[in-house]
């Protein structure tokens, strides 16, 4: 995060407004300039935090990268997942920056091995394209092979197999008889689909408990917290796999 002054400013006259934007992004890199020089804000730093560099000092990303690596203790095998790229159509689409944050957030929390994960995203944020960004990342470094996404109303799963979720093609299949085809790695289901009666509830059954390694669940506040719901039921039974739930509510 650069903030930057015009000359007749202090060299460090924009940090106070840069570190502002840097605790909402997250970013621990900070720098504040008046064309002069630059202040230097590390917030990883275990010696001194701030202090004035010149441009030939400024950091290079590897150096910075280094740095933030080396702060959070990871392994290679967790830099390959979280350094796996974003699905990029060409168009020069980027998530937003708070979508950003809830997609490297999760990543990283995945590759710490964490299995149960919750994202609360306001209406309207994009939560179907945050969760595709992260299904993304984490099937294309292979951590996840085989990924299930539920949502609770048919139109909701058909949009998104057309659209947010279209770059995954053939792999990708949506679940909508009684007999299912074990050869995809991307399913997406209405739940009512795989749960109710006993002769819908062997659909699910179909697959072995370890056939997912991750399941996404859509909306998740409107019944899987219940202990009878009928999420409920898909998520114990697949209870090895990774667990993320969205929702707009905390409630």
């Amino acid at each position: 995060m650069i903030e930057a002054k015009d000359a007749t400013q202090s060299v460090g006259s924009g940090m106070q407004q840069a570190l502002g934007y840097a605790r909402l992004l997250e970013v621990p890199f900070v720098f504040s300039s008046n064309g002069k020089g630059f202040l230097f804000h590390d917030k990883l730093s275990k010696g001194t935090i701030e202090r004035e560099i010149s441009l030939d000092d400024f950091p290079s990303p590897e150096m910075l990268w280094a740095s933030w690596r080396a702060s959070q203790d990871m392994t290679g095998e967790q830099e390959a997942i979280v350094t796996q790229d974003y699905y990029s159509d060409g168009s020069g689409k980027t998530p937003r920056y708070y979508q950003l944050l809830a997609i490297n957030k999760t990543v990283e929390a995945v590759a710490r091995g964490q299995n149960r994960i919750l994202l609360v995203m306001a209406t309207g944020t994009g939560k179907t394209f945050t969760a595709f960004q992260i299904i993304w990342r984490l099937w294309k470094s292979r951590t996840k092979k085989r990924i299930l996404f539920l949502a609770d109303r048919n139109i909701l799963v058909d949009q998104t197999k057309t659209n947010d979720f279209k770059p995954f093609g053939s792999a990708m299949t949506k679940i909508e008889k009684r007999q299912v085809n074990k050869s995809y790695e991307i399913y997406l289901s209405l739940y009512q689909v795989v749960t109710g009666t006993e002769e819908e509830k062997n659909i699910y059954k179909q697959f072995s408990p370890d056939f997912f390694d991750l399941i996404v669940i859509d909306e998740c506040h409107r019944g899987c917290v219940a202990e009878d719901s009928a999420w409920r039921e898909i998520l114990t039974y697949f209870s090895k796999a990774t667990h993320i739930g969205l929702t707009a509510t905390r409630s």
